[in-house]
């Protein structure tokens, strides 16, 4: 089965890049990261939230989304934003998509929101008292819908 793809599009805070790290070491998923990161990928802290998972991770570096894009032709993108309409929970999910995060301050461009409605999607924030989430939390969030959506958290999934 294909993996999961997680999507970074410059990330900016180490100990979330980390953390994804460790979630796609967990559950197969493969980490793209694109553009300009806010750090270094030998940052100490990086390192220490991924802890000694690194080697398990399938991690590739791109110099833009296009260029991510144009690799993996016929693949389906999903964009999370909490300026989506659309809940992940309303996403019917396929071993080998792509799930496609911004930067913490700013989040997606909004260019790249209105070029792709149907397939932005967004984490619905049921008390309305919190604008977003952690990136690391989001990421675990929909990584698992997926996975569960696929039957890999029931062992139909040998491995991803």
């Amino acid at each position: 089965m294909q993996p999961f793809n997680i999507v970074l599009i410059e990330p900016e805070i180490p100990p979330n890049t980390g953390n994804i790290a460790r979630l796609c070491a967990a559950t197969g998923a493969r980490l793209h990261l694109v553009g300009k990161l806010g750090f270094s990928t030998d940052d100490r802290y990086l390192r220490r939230a991924g802890l000694d998972y690194w080697e398990h991770v399938d991690l590739r570096y791109w110099d833009c989304l296009d260029d991510l894009k144009s690799g993996f032709p016929g693949e389906r993108f999903f964009y999370l934003s909490t300026k989506a309409g659309r809940s992940y929970l309303d996403v019917s999910f396929k071993p080998g998509d792509f799930i496609i995060f911004g930067k913490e301050t700013k989040g997606l461009p909004e260019e790249l929101l209105r070029a792709n409605p149907d397939t932005s999607i967004t984490i619905p924030m049921p008390a309305g008292k919190v604008r977003s989430l952690n990136l690391s939390t989001s990421a675990g969030i929909v990584l698992y819908e997926a996975l569960r959506q696929v039957g890999c958290l029931r062992g139909r999934c040998s491995e991803l």
